[in-house]
This record gives C-alpha cells, sequence and structure tokens, in this order.
C-alpha cells in the first residue's frame, strides 16, 4: 500500500466481516475474546445484522485500497435531559495493527464526528478501555475531553440459539 493512498469511509457491509473480525481478533489489549475461528461467525453475523437493522447505531469501516482497515461504530441516543438532545457515542474504533500512527485513526473520528453534526447530535462521546493511555492521548488530541469515569458489570450471557 502507497502512503499516499487516502482511505474512504463507509457503512459496514456483510462481506466486510471477515476483514472487521481479523481486525478486532488481533486485539489483545481490550480482552474481548474475538476470534477468527469459523466456529463464532454465526455470532457475528448476528450482531451485525442487528447492527445494520438498528436506526440508532452505524458500523463504519475504512477502507484503503480495497482493503478494509479501520473501523467504528457509532450509537445515536435520544435523552431527555438536555431539552431532549440526542448524542452520538462513538465505539469499537479499531485500525489494523500494521496501519496504525498513519493517521487513518483520525480521518476515521473526524468522518464519525461529521456524521454526528449531519445528525444534528448535541454531543459526540466516546468510550475507551482505561488501560489504553496512548489512544487516550490520541482522542485528547482530536480535542475529546476526560469527563466521567465509565462503570461496567458483566453478566454471563445465555448464547443465543444458533
Amino acid at each position: 500500500m502507497t502512503s499516499a493512498a487516502e482511505p474512504v469511509f463507509r457503512r459496514a457491509e456483510r462481506a466486510d466481516l471477515p476483514a472487521l473480525i481479523a481486525i478486532f481478533a488481533e486485539d489483545v489489549l481490550g480482552g474481548h475474546g474475538d476470534t477468527t475461528d469459523p466456529e463464532f461467525f454465526p455470532r457475528y453475523t448476528r450482531a451485525f445484522d442487528a447492527i445494520e437493522a438498528s436506526n440508532c447505531d452505524e458500523l463504519i469501516v475504512g477502507v484503503l485500497e480495497g482493503d478494509v482497515v479501520a473501523t467504528a461504530q457509532v450509537t445515536f441516543t435520544t435523552t431527555l435531559p438536555s431539552r431532549g438532545t440526542t448524542n452520538m457515542t462513538i465505539g469499537v474504533v479499531q485500525t489494523r495493527s500494521d496501519l496504525r500512527g498513519k493517521g487513518i485513526g483520525a480521518k476515521l473520528i473526524q468522518h464519525c464526528v461529521a456524521l454526528g453534526k449531519a445528525r444534528g447530535v448535541g454531543l459526540i462521546q466516546l468510550m475507551s478501555n482505561a488501560k489504553r493511555v496512548d489512544a487516550h492521548r490520541f482522542y485528547e488530541r482530536l480535542g475529546f475531553k476526560k469527563s466521567h469515569a465509565g462503570f461496567k458489570m458483566l453478566v454471563e450471557a445465555v448464547p443465543a440459539a444458533t
């Protein structure tokens, strides 16, 4: 891939799933247990279908010279506080490991921000694993401010029927 190439951002398609799964599977820091094992592909497909069917979610891919190299998911939530404002959350931000540090992630976030502005959101927020200190500096360089603490509760999920 040449350094002159620019990524193109678009909605993810089902055909992008193998590349997306591979990007998630190479992320050991996130601890999500993603894998390229074909046994789990039906679960990824069901998740993709649910995201695709949602009016509140959009899965974005960055494509560079025909290859899916980055992804993010944006979720729109309308709340009563702030006079019924719609907010956007950016999540699952990943750039293929061999292409990090080349500006693709910054362009991906800028694309997501533009989507939010086009939809008239009042707030754009994102979540990042507390272990990802490099990512935190990255988001701060892009204009995001640390403002809240996040909490999680892991629950044992009941496996979905196949």
